[in-house]
């Protein structure tokens, strides 16, 4: 899979963007009309979530995002990017807010460092969730953008006493909504269980 940091920074971000969907398979449309988000497969059954409007208008700055940061699409990768952008803030985008904190602790697990480093990058530097519009971003250079959001100029030093409180805050929120939906979910998985057992004695 091809990361975003291949992408050259004279291509406008349009071009970028549909260059983007089409190396990750995400379609014509990058999935926005999908009515279902797949997160994984369980076997032939896939399980993901709705793909609501809120999620929706999130996603359309998200995915900038990705072409900004470089950072992939697998796992890891977003963990990374939600580090990022809770550092650097979600602003009015409640689905954004949720979604990062739930991918968070995934990376975390994986590779920490990497993680740890892409929330001190967002904690100084910008993204575009403040933006009016995407249309309005899509005529300009990817190169410009990236300047624009400060990406160039993040430092690599280590974090601050204010960041290192600013991450912790968020990883003890992304646990706790880890432990609340794998509890919610080995409760359904268990309540299912009973519901057939249950008709299968009847």
């Amino acid at each position: 899979m091809a990361t975003a940091t291949n992408y050259e920074p004279m291509m406008s971000v349009s071009e970028a963007r549909a260059r983007y969907f089409a190396d990750n398979s995400f379609g014509e449309d990058g999935g926005y009309n999908d009515r279902w988000v797949t997160i994984f497969k369980l076997g032939p059954i896939p399980l993901g979530f709705p793909n609501t409007a809120g999620r929706v208008a999130a996603v359309r700055y998200h995915d900038l995002h990705h072409l900004a940061t470089g950072y992939d699409t697998d796992i890891l990768g977003e963990a990374e990017i939600a580090a990022w952008e809770l550092a650097s803030g979600c602003e009015r985008f409640p689905a954004a807010w949720f979604l990062n904190h739930v991918a968070l602790p995934l990376g975390v697990m994986k590779n920490p460092d990497r993680v740890r480093r892409a929330f001190a990058r967002g904690c100084r530097t910008r993204n575009l969730y403040s933006e009016q519009s995407v249309d309005g971003l899509l005529d300009q250079r990817l190169g410009s953008m990236r300047e624009r959001l400060g990406m160039h100029g993040a430092s690599n030093e280590p974090m601050t006493a204010a960041e290192r409180r600013r991450y912790r805050l968020a990883l003890v929120i992304a646990f706790s909504f880890g432990t609340l939906l794998v509890a919610m979910l080995i409760g359904l998985l268990v309540g299912l269980g009973l519901l057939v057992a249950w008709l299968w004695r009847g």
